[in-house]
């Protein structure tokens, strides 16, 4: 009796709409941008702050690296 009943609910595999290569490889593109999303975002309360700061940690090592390849900071010592 059950097996009656499921069959007349459940839609069968020629009614089911399946979307096309393209349309299916973008949405799973969207879903995999949506999830990296999430997870580079769990426990952040302000991701825009943790954009800067990580932008802001990157032009220090590239000042750093700057200053090492030519030969370290000039800095002048006067006595006074």
């Amino acid at each position: 009796m059950m097996g009656i009943f499921t069959s007349c609910c459940k839609p069968s595999a020629s009614d089911v709409l399946t979307p096309d290569v393209e349309t299916r490889r973008r949405q799973q593109a969207e879903a995999a941008e949506r999830r990296q999303a999430d997870l580079s975002s769990r426990g952040v309360k302000d991701p825009a702050r943790v954009q800067r700061m990580q932008q802001r940690a990157e032009e220090m090592e590239k000042r750093e690296r700057e200053l090492q390849k030519d030969g370290g900071p000039n800095l002048r010592w006067t006595s006074e």
